[in-house]
């Protein structure tokens, strides 16, 4: 798998330092994968859930969430929204 963008990671551990690590973690384990389907990935990160089209990651002892779109046959995963757990709480990026 690919991350598209770990932008996204360095600009939202520019805000929340603490989550850099959990972050980083989390994209390298995401590349180190060849998952065909969400039953796949489900064995890697059982957190995982699955909101329409997205693809939803607990990171950091749930302290952060990273929504992603994955495209499984061109093995990415792009970063929509990573959020805190309040604001993935709020709702708003299900609009």
């Amino acid at each position: 798998m690919r991350v598209i963008s770990r932008k996204k990671i360095r600009e939202f551990a520019a805000k929340w330092p603490a989550a850099l690590g959990p972050l980083t973690f989390w994209a390298d384990a995401v590349e180190s994968s060849t998952w065909k389907n969400f039953s796949e990935l489900k064995a890697t990160f059982r957190s995982a859930d699955y909101f329409k089209e997205f693809t939803i990651f607990d990171v950091g002892g749930n302290n952060w969430r990273v929504i992603t779109f994955i495209h499984y046959r061109k093995q990415l995963v792009f970063i929509k929204h990573i959020l805190t757990h309040k604001e993935y709480d709020k709702g708003a990026w299900k609009q």
